[in-house]
C-alpha cells in the first residue's frame, strides 16, 4: 500500500567541525548524534526525535552575467531555431506578398547580372545575399554540429561535453573547407590566370565577372564574417586576439579586392589558404577520436601544405602584386565595363573626375596620389559607387601589399607555433595544437579546481532552516532500522525469553499507523 512520508533532508552541507553548533529543539534540549530524547523524564520514541533543523550552507560569490553575456549565450543556445524563423519568414514574405518580391529576391539571387554578357556586376545589393548566407551558415553550423556531429562523436567513444563541442567544431570546419576549396580550384583551372601570374592583372578593371566567381567570393565573405561572430559570442581560446586580427584581415582583403575588381587574386590567395585548412581541423578530430598515429600523418600532411602553399606560393603574390602590377596596370583612374585589354569601353578618366563628395576630407589625407588631385575620394568611390571610378596607383598597390604582408606576418608567427608541435611529435609526445586553447579536459578540471580553492576563502557560510522535502513512498520502502546504521547505535534485546525492549513493538505500530497502515500490524 502506497502512501505519502514526509522526509526532512537538509539542502545545505554538514557543518564543519570549527561551525558545529547545536541548535535548541523544540523541547529546550540539543542533540545532533544521540539515538534517544527524554521529554519531561519519559523517552521518546525514535520517530518522535526532535533535532535541529538549522544546517550551514556555504553561499558561492560568483561573477555577475551580464545582460550582454546572457545575450550571447541566448544566441548560441538558438541558433538554429532562429536562422529556421527568419528563413521561414523570408519566403512566407516571399510568396505571400507579391509586392515585396522586388526586395526579397535580392536576399537569394546575384544581383546585376548583365543579360547581354551573361556576367555580373557588383553593388550595394550584394550586401542582402551575404546577409542571407551569413544567417544560413549559423544555422547549418549549428545543426550539423548539433544533430549530425555530436551524435557521431558520442558513437565514438567521446562522452563529456568538452571533446564532443570540440570535435565537432574542427569536422564543420572540415566539411566547409572540403566544399571551398574544390569550387576554388574549379574557377582557377578554368581561368585565363591559370599558372599565369601576370594574367592575373591583365583583365583589370573588368567591373563583370562570371556568376560562380561572383557567388565563390561572396559565399567566402559571409563564411568569414559569420566566424568573426562565432569567436565573440562563444567560449573564447587563448589565441582569440590573433584569430580576431585574422579574420578581419581576410575580410578586409576580400572585400577590398571584390570592390577594386582584384578578383583573380582573391581566387588564388583564398585556394592557397584552403588547402591546408583541411589537414589541421581533419588532424585534431582524429586526435579527439584516439587515432593519435594517423593524426601525426595528417599534421605532417598539415605542416607540409602549410609551408609550401603559404611560405612560397603566398610571397609569389606579394611579388607579383609588386612587381608586375606597374608593368600590367598603367596607373590612373578608370571608368566603363571592360579591362584595359578586354575591352574599349572602359576609358581612363582625368584627375579631378572621381566624386568630389569627399573634397573636404580628401584636403586632410596625409598622403599624396599621382592618378588623383582628389586625394582620399578615389580610394572610396569604388566602395560606394560599383559604377564610379576605380583607381590604382602606387597608394593602392601599397595599401593592398601592406595588408597582404601584415597577414603574412600572423602566418609566420603560428608556423612557430606549429614547428614546435612538430618537434613534440618526433619527440614522441604526439601532435597538439599549441594555438587553440586547453582543450585537455583534465588541464581544465585542474584550473577549475585551483580557482575553486582560491575562491573558497571568499565564500561565505550562513546558517538557515532546512526544507523538507515530499517524496511519494511505499511502505516497503520504509527502512526502520536505517537510523541504527547511520548512527551505529543498536537496541539490546533479550533473546532468551523473546521478550522486546518496551517501545518497538508499539513504536513501529504507532508509525505505520501515522501513515494509515495500522489495520495491517497485530
Amino acid at each position: 500500500m502506497a502512501s505519502t512520508a514526509s522526509r526532512s533532508r537538509p539542502t545545505g552541507v554538514p557543518l564543519p567541525p570549527h561551525a558545529k553548533q547545536a541548535a535548541p529543539t523544540a523541547s529546550g534540549s540539543s542533540s545532533f548524534n544521540g539515538s534517544s530524547s527524554t521529554k519531561n523524564g519519559v523517552a521518546t520514541p525514535v520517530y518522535n526525535m526532535q533535532t535541529s533543523n538549522v544546517v550551514l550552507v556555504r553561499r558561492l560569490k560568483r561573477k555577475q552575467t551580464t545582460p550582454m553575456k546572457q545575450f550571447t549565450r541566448w544566441l548560441v543556445e538558438n541558433q538554429t531555431g532562429l536562422a529556421a524563423n527568419l528563413f521561414a519568414l523570408l519566403f512566407l514574405a516571399h510568396s505571400l506578398f507579391p509586392r515585396l518580391r522586388q526586395h526579397t529576391v535580392k536576399f537569394f539571387t546575384l544581383a546585376y547580372l548583365n543579360e547581354e554578357t551573361g556576367k555580373h556586376n557588383i553593388g550595394k545589393d550584394d550586401a542582402y545575399l551575404v546577409l542571407f548566407l551569413v544567417v544560413l551558415f549559423s544555422g547549418l553550423r549549428a545543426s550539423t554540429m548539433d544533430y549530425i556531429l555530436s551524435p557521431f562523436a558520442r558513437s565514438q567513444g567521446l562522452y563529456k561535453k568538452k571533446p564532443i563541442t570540440r570535435f565537432s567544431e574542427q569536422a564543420w570546419l572540415v566539411i566547409v573547407y572540403m566544399f571551398f576549396y574544390p569550387f576554388g580550384c574549379y574557377l582557377y583551372y578554368n581561368s585565363p590566370y591559370f599558372l599565369n601570374m601576370e594574367n592575373l592583372w591583365v583583365h583589370w578593371p573588368g567591373r563583370e565577372m562570371p556568376g560562380q566567381l561572383k557567388a565563390y567570393l561572396l559565399i567566402q565573405l559571409a563564411f568569414w564574417l559569420q566566424q568573426i561572430i562565432v569567436i565573440n559570442i562563444e567560449e573564447r581560446r587563448k589565441d582569440h586576439w590573433q584569430m580576431l586580427t585574422h579574420h578581419f584581415i581576410t575580410v578586409s582583403l576580400i572585400t577590398a579586392s571584390y570592390r577594386y575588381r582584384l578578383t583573380p587574386v582573391a581566387n588564388v590567395i583564398l585556394i592557397l589558404m584552403d588547402v591546408s585548412d583541411i589537414f589541421l581541423p581533419l588532424a585534431k578530430c582524429q586526435k579527439y577520436l584516439g587515432y593519435t598515429t594517423i593524426c601525426d600523418v595528417t599534421f605532417g600532411a598539415f605542416m607540409l601544405s602549410w609551408f609550401i602553399c603559404r611560405h612560397i606560393f603566398y610571397p609569389m603574390i606579394c611579388y607579383s602584386v609588386w612587381k608586375h602590377t606597374p608593368k600590367v596596370i598603367t596607373f590612373g583612374c578608370y571608368k566603363g565595363l571592360g579591362g584595359i585589354g578586354a575591352s574599349p569601353t572602359s576609358v581612363r578618366v582625368g584627375p579631378n573626375e572621381t566624386s568630389t563628395l569627399f573634397g573636404a576630407v580628401s584636403k586632410a589625407a596625409p598622403f599624396f596620389s599621382d592618378a588623383t588631385n582628389n586625394r582620399l575620394a578615389f580610394l572610396i568611390e569604388p566602395m560606394l559607387d560599383s559604377e564610379g571610378a576605380i583607381c590604382y596607383d602606387s597608394v593602392v598597390k601599397w595599401m593592398f601589399l601592406s595588408m597582404l604582408l601584415f597577414l603574412q606576418l600572423i602566418i609566420i608567427m603560428w608556423f612557430f607555433m606549429i614547428v614546435q608541435v612538430a618537434i613534440r611529435v618526433v619527440r614522441g609526445s604526439g601532435a597538439d595544437d599549441t594555438r587553440s586553447d586547453g582543450e585537455d579536459e583534465d588541464e581544465e578540471e585542474e584550473a577549475d579546481s585551483e580557482t575553486d580553492g582560491k575562491n573558497s576563502a571568499k565564500d561565505e557560510f550562513v546558517f538557515e532552516e532546512a526544507q523538507a522535502l515530499e517524496e511519494e513512498v511505499g511502505v516497503e520502502s520504509i527502512d526502520l532500522k536505517g537510523w541504527e546504521r547511520r548512527t551505529g547505535v543498536k537496541r539490546q534485546t533479550s533473546a532468551s525469553t523473546g521478550v522486546s525492549l518496551p517501545g518497538h513493538h508499539s513504536d513501529r505500530k504507532e508509525l505505520l499507523g501515522r501513515i494509515g497502515c495500522e489495520k495491517q500490524v497485530d
